[in-house]
């Protein structure tokens, strides 16, 4: 009973800005002069023409998936590469101080500039498109997931020193348990970065299988704006979803031990 409580107090509260929102958009349409009013239509003109209507949805969801599993799959990559290069860091401190300010100098770069390049190397393919994602999303992990191995208790790192134990058994069964929150803190940061890289890409390299990037340049061009609001939507909520499934795997790697899986339970 008191589980189920807390499930209806932590739900209610974004559904409610949910309609809200809703609200606010319906106002803001009904507000617009007739001949504007196509820049903004209203909600159950976007949900029954730009998703519904089945010529917009057998349209749409393709591309939604295309989308998708261009994400994931740079998502995925920048995961990899980002907690190698936070590990090797930490091994050697010295790489750390010579190899993170170009980190940052790559976070600071931007992927317009850089796609041009990637086009000339890999042409406009799907591979190009999956690099400007893991541009986009990696730099979070190997900085957080650092940060978290640095953050280890030195009274238990000395105790694993006192025992004469290995670098990768330390590393194993205790800096990487401890960076653990800060890991998946990362992964829900890069899930919503790489969903953007991913329409970023398909919108610059504009090749193969329309997905939402290129779906959403369509329908501008053609003013349809029912269609461009849904493909909107569908990109929020992939965002979401990613961000929604690091979460649940976050609660349920942390829930037993670490103090940011308690909040609210």
């Amino acid at each position: 009973m008191v589980r189920t409580s807390r499930r209806w107090r932590a739900l209610v509260p974004p559904v409610a800005f949910f309609f809200v929102i809703l609200g606010v958009w319906e106002l803001i349409s009904a507000s617009l002069a007739g001949s504007r009013k196509f820049l903004l239509p209203p909600p159950q003109s976007v949900l029954i023409h730009g998703l519904l209507a089945r010529d917009a949805y057998s349209q749409i969801l393709p591309s939604f998936l295309r989308t998708a599993g261009l994400a994931l799959g740079g998502l995925i990559v920048a995961m990899l590469a980002g907690m190698l290069v936070a590990a090797v860091m930490y091994r050697f401190s010295w790489l750390e101080r010579a190899g993170f300010p170009y980190l940052v100098a790559l976070q600071a770069v931007p992927v317009l500039a850089v796609a041009p390049l990637i086009a000339v190397i890999l042409g406009y393919s799907y591979v190009a498109k999956g690099i400007v994602v893991v541009l986009i999303a990696f730099f979070p992990i190997p900085a957080n997931f650092l940060l978290g191995l640095r953050s280890v208790d030195a009274g238990l790192e000395d105790l694993f020193r006192l025992q004469r134990t290995s670098w990768w058994t330390r590393f194993w069964r205790l800096a990487f348990p401890s960076a653990l929150p800060q890991l998946f803190t990362s992964f829900r940061i890069a899930a919503g970065l790489a969903v953007i890289g991913a329409i970023v890409g398909e919108e610059f390299f504009q090749a193969g299988v329309p997905g939402l990037g290129m779906r959403l340049l369509q329908y501008l061009d053609q003013v349809e704006y029912n269609r461009l609001y849904g493909a909107l939507i569908l990109s929020s909520l992939l965002g979401i979803a990613f961000y929604s499934i690091f979460t649940w795997t976050s609660s349920r790697v942390l829930r037993s031990w670490h103090e940011s899986a308690q909040v609210g339970r």
